[in-house]
């Protein structure tokens, strides 16, 4: 039978090593895997005050994203788009231009003729105003972070997803331009 030695473990970036001496362990020769940049926009009413963050991942060919609304917006339901442009110029952001919409189509989900690439869905503020929504968006990193940039804006009112070119939802309320940011 065999015998060994009791002896202090260590743990490694490669794994366990069984003695004090000897272990010569190193991390892979090359560089480390970087998670995929994503783009995010930090939220601002028309007064200036940050409000929240929006946040879209790349994700088979879409943008997977989020929205976090911490405070402003009334209670109740407000639209809520990708606009064709990154800029949020207080207090409207009528800067943003329309909605993101490189097809040329209508606007809104129940829309034969739609949707934009910029409509999302809805997000439902609470009695506090905050809000938290996740969805897919039909765009791509590259549209987002083109020459002009594009924004987030959410608005005064509900969306009835096929009045082209708003969906009837009101002034602009929050806007956030988006750009490049790594895990």
């Amino acid at each position: 039978m065999a015998h060994f030695a009791a002896s202090p473990l260590l743990l490694t970036a490669t794994g366990f090593c069984l003695a004090l001496q000897g272990c010569g362990a190193k991390a892979p020769a090359g560089p480390m895997p970087t998670p995929e940049p994503f783009a995010e926009a930090i939220l601002y009413d028309g007064q200036g005050n940050r409000t929240g963050v929006a946040t879209l991942v790349p994700e088979d060919g879409h943008m997977r994203g989020s929205v976090e609304v911490t405070r402003g917006l009334t209670p109740g339901a407000h639209g809520m788009h990708i606009h064709a442009i990154g800029k949020c110029t207080l207090p409207d952001f009528v800067s943003a231009g329309g909605h993101l919409n490189p097809e040329s189509k209508q606007h809104g989900t129940e829309n034969p003729q739609g949707p934009h690439a910029g409509d999302l869905p809805m997000v439902t503020a609470d009695a506090r105003g905050a809000a938290k929504v996740t969805f897919m968006a039909h765009t791509n990193m590259a549209t987002l972070l083109d020459d002009d940039g594009a924004a987030l804006v959410i608005h005064a009112d509900a969306d009835d997803m096929r009045t082209d070119p708003t969906g009837n939802s009101g002034g602009r309320v929050m806007c956030g331009v988006f750009y490049r940011k790594e895990s």
